[in-house]
């Protein structure tokens, strides 16, 4: 199995130490280092920043939200740090959740699978060099090309729901699956290889983005128990949760409790459920348990703490051989 490194973006952590991790994975080499957007660092900017303090990892900018940011921002983001970096940059897209899109941006979460699917059209010919125009239901670009050289990026849809399984099985490369079982990952691999082979397309690897601690400190636990509590509730990982046997969990956050209540009742076992948890032999059993489920590749996220800056001690111990 393929090892990666997505950058946690810890709240309760400096930025900065996205930099601590990216060097990291470099060091012990991580065959690819994953980019997301959040809260902090615009995307491009912080991959620029990687790009030139670091030496040769692959990069992956996203999974960046297509109702805020349209295919031609998208491709020029990716040719510039590209052409400033020397790096392979390649790209991941999804549709994020209404709180980012409508509640930060202000933008309309509506038929975000529509623009998925029209995103992923149009950015396959644009980052392969391509003028286009595309007059989509959602998504709309006409008559940009890329000035930069093009950076023929791999494309890579996050997908969890049955619409954007569809669109990976489609347009992408890749799939990228976060936050989730090996069980409930089989599932979705299993559908998107159905959909890929009713199209008559060679199915898509997958990748999981699962968070990581080996040896645990108290705060590591901690910090992964309060990663969890925003999905709890959240339809599709809420029915995954029971599915796994943590329903009462389920069903206490239903009742919209105050945070730090839901945070006093979630389980440290339910963090070890989505998450490669424990002594290294545990951990390494459960990366073979999402081998086996179809994953072809994991992007650790790895738990950031005083005891251990960046990860950088968990990425250690796993790539030890």
């Amino acid at each position: 199995m393929k090892l990666s490194v997505s950058l946690g973006y810890w709240q309760d952590r400096p930025p900065e130490e996205a930099l601590l991790t990216a060097a990291a994975a470099e060091q012990n080499g991580y065959e690819e280092l994953w980019l997301g957007e959040m809260a902090t660092y615009d995307v491009f900017a912080l991959a620029t920043a990687v790009g030139l303090r670091t030496g040769s990892i692959p990069l992956t900018v996203g999974p960046l939200a297509v109702t805020v940011r349209d295919p031609m921002t998208i491709a020029r983001g990716a040719a510039s740090v590209a052409a400033l970096t020397g790096r392979r940059v390649d790209v991941a897209i999804g549709s994020s959740s209404p709180v980012v899109v409508e509640q930060w941006h202000g933008r309309s979460h509506r038929r975000s699978g529509v623009a998925l699917r029209e995103s992923a059209t149009a950015l396959r010919q644009l980052l392969d060099g391509e003028r286009t125009t595309s007059e989509g239901e959602v998504v709309r670009t006409s008559g940009y090309r890329l000035r930069l050289p093009a950076p023929k990026s791999q494309l890579t849809v996050a997908a969890f729901g049955p619409a954007a399984v569809r669109t990976a099985a489609a347009f992408a490369d890749r799939m990228v699956l976060n936050l989730l079982t090996p069980a409930s990952a089989a599932k979705l691999v299993g559908r998107m290889r159905a959909e890929a082979e009713e199209l008559g397309r060679p199915s898509p690897r997958v990748a999981a983005w699962v968070t990581a601690a080996v040896d645990p400190s108290p705060e590591a636990v901690e910090q992964l128990r309060r990663g969890v509590v925003g999905y709890l509730a959240a339809p599709g990982y809420a029915e995954m949760f029971i599915e796994a046997g943590f329903a009462e969990v389920v069903e206490f956050a239903r009742s919209r409790p105050h945070p730090r209540e839901l945070l006093a009742a979630v389980p440290a076992e339910l963090t070890a459920a989505v998450g490669l948890v424990g002594d290294l032999g545990t951990v390494r059993a459960r990366l073979a348990e999402y081998a086996a489920a179809g994953v072809d590749e994991v992007a650790v996220v790895a738990s950031s703490t005083d005891a251990d800056p960046g990860g950088e001690r968990t990425l250690a111990l796993l790539r030890d051989r």
